[in-house]
């Protein structure tokens, strides 16, 4: 259903078509080559329907991110009110709204906040409109709608539109998760209640007034499964809900190991911050269906998330330019609203599965404002950690390294980064399966591990710690690197993410590329980013 300010838009180019002409340029970013081992097996059938989304430029003006306030002295723009500061003009709407009808593609929903027009069409009409040819391709992975080279748009549009997503539906991302390897030497796994007590997180809370978004692109969850582990854990339920994107759906499978992402994700924030509401945003496993899932959540007036947590991601190199842009600008906006956004690191080490003999690090962590979270082995005699290190089982390690797309930021320029990009991770928390995480999945119970469990871990924590705060700590990066007094983590000191024979990279004190800042004590980052430790 078209919302009203879009219908708006819509009837008024009715009466007033803006001219758009033929003159194309190729938008900037939007380059594509076919994925590594994908066969062509013929053109797409042109008569199929399909959806993309276009996003559009901001408005002019970059407010500040308060990143030098403490999270007590901060204000945050309302939801509401950020359509008309921070969101897409109504012109650049109707431009792109105009062009779509001169194509004869629909326009299905605009979003000003979000920046995002969606349009319907056949692949014929879309073919047309961008100037692409849109090929079917096998991967090993399956089937894929493909293209390569750039879109194009109209040279008057192009400064306009800053992506166009869902041309191409080749898969995004990987699920971060690892199912642990039974083996006589296997250590004891933790419940996520005894890991909130093992980093000390605070205890006078349940993070209730606050919402936790967690984004899926696959997979789902059963509310029996959900019933029986918190009971089997002592914890009133959480109060656990879907938002279907771009025809997502909670979709659990048996035969579908993404369920084991979703309930990961689910039972580790819900176990560590039971008072909080659980908001899961199931989309498709697209560039288009990720960026929207992600845009929704930060948007979302009506459930109003606090955290965000994803458990999803690929290597750099995998993404085009114009959606690492969309999907860090997207994070940006999440940090005007107040909203901390937690990723996983990657569980393929220092290359992050990338076999070009460089080292890699994985997006959307590498985004400079997104929390990325890192992995450890931990091991814990009672209450009392006896050792943790850099998780590296041979086959699997902790995501970690420096980005090739975003500089270093100046928050991070203290930190002892030697090349000149954005240092990953930035946070760390148990993610080796062997000391993983004991959660229930389709009717079974067994330990999971990889840096998708540290995601929600740390999201469940900044819920604990929002609601002892008062205010959403919202973007955290740049306190982190200066504000907590020390105590407020681990450090991490031995160990080293290699899995290829790279060499890189090694931990050490202070923050490092394989465990950023190390593991959390829960209580005494609350208490440095109330600035009473000071």
């Amino acid at each position: 259903m078209i919302s009203p300010p879009s219908q708006r838009i819509w009837q008024g180019l009715k009466e007033n078509e803006m001219p758009i002409s033929n003159n194309r340029v190729p938008l900037s970013g939007s380059e594509r080559v076919p994925m590594s081992g994908a066969r062509a097996v013929g053109a797409a059938d042109p008569t199929e329907t399909m959806s993309v989304t276009v996003v559009v430029r901001r408005r002019a003006g970059e407010p500040n991110l308060q990143a030098d306030r403490l999270p007590g002295e901060r204000s945050y723009v309302p939801r509401e009110e950020f359509a008309a500061t921070r969101g897409a003009h109504p012109d650049d709407l109707a431009a792109v709204a105009s062009f779509a009808h001169s194509h004869d593609l629909t326009v299905v929903e605009s979003h000003p906040a979000r920046r995002s027009i969606v349009l319907s069409g056949t692949v014929s009409a879309f073919s047309a409109a961008f100037g692409v040819e849109l090929t079917c391709y096998e991967h090993a992975e399956g089937t894929y709608r493909g293209r390569t080279g750039s879109v194009h748009v109209p040279a008057e549009l192009e400064p306009i539109i800053e992506g166009v997503f869902g041309l191409d539906d080749r898969p995004a991302a990987q699920p971060h998760f690892r199912h642990a390897t039974a083996t006589p030497a296997a250590k004891a796994t933790f419940t996520p209640p005894q890991l909130a007590q093992l980093y000390n997180f605070p205890t006078e809370g349940t993070g209730q007034g606050q919402t936790i978004a967690i984004i899926e692109l696959g997979g789902g969850y059963r509310t029996g499964d959900l019933k029986t582990y918190f009971k089997e854990l002592s914890i009133p339920l959480p109060r656990v809900s879907a938002v279907s994107v771009d025809g997502g759906q909670n979709k659990p499978t048996v035969a579908n190991s993404d369920d084991g992402e979703v309930m990961l994700d689910i039972e580790v924030a819900g176990a560590v911050a039971p008072g909080a509401n659980i908001v899961v945003y199931f989309a498709p496993n697209t560039d288009q269906g990720f960026l929207d899932a992600i845009t929704t959540a930060v948007h979302d007036t009506a459930n109003k998330p606090s955290v965000i947590s994803i458990s999803w991601g690929s290597a750099e190199p995998n993404w085009t330019s114009q959606a690492l842009t969309a999907f860090d600008q997207a994070f940006a906006d999440a940090g005007h609203l107040g909203v901390t956004v937690c990723a996983a690191a990657g569980d393929n080490g220092s290359a992050d599965s990338v076999k070009d003999g460089a080292p890699h690090v994985d997006f959307p962590a590498s985004s400079p404002h997104v929390l990325g979270c890192g992995g450890t082995a931990l091991q814990s005699n009672g209450r009392k950690i006896t050792s943790e290190v850099v998780w590296n089982e041979g086959g699997g390690a902790t995501g970690g390294g420096v980005s090739t797309v975003f500089p270093l930021p100046a928050w991070q320029s203290a930190a002892g980064i030697s090349e000149a990009g954005r240092g990953v991770p930035d946070v760390a928390g148990d993610a080796d399966p062997a000391t993983g995480y004991l959660v229930r999945v389709d009717g079974q119970e067994f330990p999971i591990g990889g840096t998708s469990a540290v995601a929600p871990l740390w999201a469940g924590l900044i819920a604990l710690i929002n609601q002892q705060l008062g205010n959403s700590a919202g973007f955290l990066n740049p306190l982190l690197y200066s504000q907590p007094e020390e105590g407020s983590f681990h450090d991490i000191t031995d160990g080293d993410n290699d899995v290829t024979g790279l060499g890189l990279y090694s931990a050490g004190p202070g923050w490092d590329p394989c465990t950023g800042w190390g593991s959390p004590d829960g209580v005494q980052l609350l208490v440095a980013l109330t600035g009473k430790g000071k």
